[in-house]
């Protein structure tokens, strides 16, 4: 398996704005793409404008096609003004343990 984890720092006072996007975006993300295998988004506790978003995919090809997605490109023009800056962690999975 295949993960990213993306560290965000957003517009001071932007987070319920993105949050709209990102909850359709992710909740369309484990529902539509049988490649993605969590999308969670973090809230950072001592940084409010930090937002981290842990995704688990079966493979980098499964990222990639969701990067193709309609929820995936709707998204795009809604947070990225919100954006000030982002890194990438990329990871392969070595234990995953979701809450069947």
């Amino acid at each position: 398996m295949y993960s990213i984890l993306l560290k965000t720092r957003l517009r001071p006072g932007s987070l319920d704005v993105f949050m709209d996007a990102m909850r359709v975006n992710a909740a369309a993300s484990v529902r539509d793409e049988p490649g993605c295998l969590a999308f969670d988004v973090l809230r950072d506790r001592h940084e409010a404008d930090l937002v981290w978003l842990y995704e688990v995919y079966s493979d980098e090809a499964a990222l990639d096609a969701h990067m193709q997605t309609a929820h995936f490109q709707a998204s795009r023009p809604l947070v990225e003004p919100l954006i000030l800056e982002q890194s990438v962690i990329e990871a392969d999975v070595l234990a995953f343990n979701p809450r069947a």
